[in-house]
């Protein structure tokens, strides 16, 4: 297959593109201006969701999918500039479809969402695609317009879109905008100044952490056997705390450190518990993880020993 991937230089995208051209499929780098990732022997093209140009220039060709992971990632990015997290995130995805729907080629397109937008709404349980969205963040709003933009081009335009909504996921070369290399940075950094105190946001919350590459064999499971039209959760089924995922952090650093709440860095729309059922990904495609969060966990921590 010829695959277009935006959002290249990208944690998740990097791996993807090196995935797919390891499995024998024409791969095209999607990447903004002036970033370098390490990508192999793979087509490069710059990329800007903001600029009608660029996306135009972008999909040109004739693709047999484009998988799109381009987006304001960081939920607190989205926090400090609402408004640029729908200009990307939304906007540059309705961009994005009106310019494949208009190129002739027909591709299919893999939207990456995130399941932040399931929010807080009913009781704790496993999420499931046809559950009530709620989001309720500027990121997970915005994760959501991007949906709702590739699906109202489908119905429009006859657009062949998928929907992954991936629950968290980690490993090396993760940067610590996020949570599981924070804590692994700042426990690092404690061991090295001789403190024994590690400063901490909510550690309640449930999550379902997944190894970033298990979540990339799903992206590739959805390109190459997904069903178009389809919502897909991207789970492991199983929920952690995220006080235990800091337990488990320091035991694979080997620190003796406490953990202290610091309210400053608690966000305050957080998420109690989210936990997904990816029963209908695993059927579409025999898609499973095979990768434990330890694993994930201990990468990340050797990762940011350095």
């Amino acid at each position: 297959m010829r695959i277009l991937v935006t959002g290249a230089d990208g944690f998740v995208g990097g791996r993807l593109v090196r995935r797919l051209a390891g499995l024998g499929h024409e791969v095209t780098a999607a990447i903004r201006r002036g970033t370098t990732p390490d990508l192999g022997a793979v087509a490069r093209r710059a990329f800007d969701l903001t600029d009608d140009s660029s996306v135009r220039q972008a999909v040109a060709g004739s693709f047999d999918a484009v998988a799109h992971l381009a987006a304001v990632a960081s939920g607190a990015d989205a926090r400090r500039d609402p408004g640029e997290a729908w200009v990307v995130n939304a906007a540059g995805t309705a961009r994005l479809c009106e310019a494949l729907a208009m190129s002739g080629g027909a591709p299919l397109l893999l939207v990456v969402s995130t399941a932040e937008v399931y929010g807080t709404a009913g009781a704790p349980r496993l999420r499931l695609e046809t559950d009530a969205v709620a989001p309720g963040s500027p990121y997970a709003a915005s994760k959501l317009g991007a949906e709702v933009a590739a699906q109202e081009t489908a119905r429009r335009m006859g657009l062949r879109v998928i929907v992954a909504r991936p629950f968290p996921h980690t490993g090396a070369g993760q940067d610590t905008r996020f949570v599981v290399p924070a804590f692994a940075r700042r426990i690092h950094d404690a061991m090295a100044g001789g403190r024994r105190q590690v400063m901490v946001g909510n550690l309640e919350p449930v999550r379902d952490f997944l190894h970033v590459d298990d979540v990339v064999d799903a992206y590739v499971a959805m390109v190459e056997r997904g069903r178009p039209g389809t919502v897909y959760n991207v789970a492991s089924g199983s929920g952690i705390t995220i006080r235990e995922v800091f337990a488990r952090l320091k035991a694979a650093v080997g620190a003796d450190v406490t953990a202290v709440v610091d309210p400053a860095l608690a966000r305050s729309a957080d998420i109690p518990h989210l936990v997904g059922n990816a029963a209908l990904l695993r059927e579409h495609t025999g898609w499973a993880p095979r990768r434990s969060l330890d694993e994930a966990l201990n990468e990340v921590a050797r990762a940011q020993a350095h």
